[in-house]
């Protein structure tokens, strides 16, 4: 069965939720929303026309948003354009239930998701699963050819993203680039030396090419904490 039409049967099972359109391209939904306001909208990603992705992105007031999709990787570029959740075909009732839940809470709020930096997270495909990392917990990232280690507070992850990609992906700054291999959180930077910096008891090389950038960021840093910011390097 569709994933659409499993939606119409999930949603009318759903007494709080009130159908008002289906929609087979973005093209005709774009212009339902141009004229009418809904709180919230089921979008997949793989469209005729134009991509769900890609509708999404040009959307000038969006509604809260889940994704369905059949592809993980996909999942981590709707993350980036805020959306609430994503279902992963084929997705259960009540993994639909909790997408829902998701968006109730966000609607009782009234606000915006949340941009604090402390509960920011980002999304990565590990194997079959799809995990979600908090920024607070990301300590640094290493290259491994076109794969990455990402090291946190209390797990390590291999995984198939460039440190390029990390690097164009990540809060400028906060994850600042020490050598060309290595993208570290200017958070847990413990030490630094004209040579390396220290993180978790681990020396992180910091390359000559970087070491300009790295002094401004790790300075306003420390005088984000009332920290002298004084850096020779």
């Amino acid at each position: 069965m569709p994933a659409r039409n499993i939606l119409r049967k999930y949603i009318g099972n759903v007494e709080m939720l009130d159908l008002k359109q289906l929609f087979s391209n973005a093209l005709d939904a774009l212009d339902f929303l141009s004229k009418n306001s809904v709180d919230m909208m089921f979008l997949d990603i793989h469209l005729p026309k134009l991509s769900g992705l890609d509708f999404l992105s040009v959307l000038k007031k969006k509604p809260l948003v889940v994704l369905t999709t059949a592809f993980p990787d996909y999942a981590l570029q709707g993350y980036d354009l805020d959306v609430v959740d994503y279902l992963l075909k084929p997705f259960s009732f009540d993994r639909f239930l909790q997408a829902v839940s998701k968006v109730e809470r966000q609607l009782e709020k009234g606000t915006p998701i949340e941009k604090n930096r402390d509960e920011e997270s980002v999304l990565i495909k590990v194997g079959y699963d799809l995990v979600k990392i908090k920024l607070s917990e990301l300590m640094y990232i290493q290259a491994d050819g076109d794969y990455t280690f990402i090291f946190c507070k209390n797990e390590k992850y291999y995984v198939s993203y460039s440190l390029k990609y990390w690097t164009e992906t990540l809060p400028a700054d906060q994850f600042i680039r020490t050598h060309r291999s290595f993208l570290v959180n200017i958070q847990f930077v413990e030490r630094v030396s004209s040579a390396d910096v220290k993180i978790s008891e681990k020396k992180i090389p910091l390359g000559r090419v970087y070491k300009k950038d790295f002094q401004k960021a790790y300075v306003r840093n420390q005088e984000s904490k009332g920290i002298p910011g004084d850096l020779e390097l």
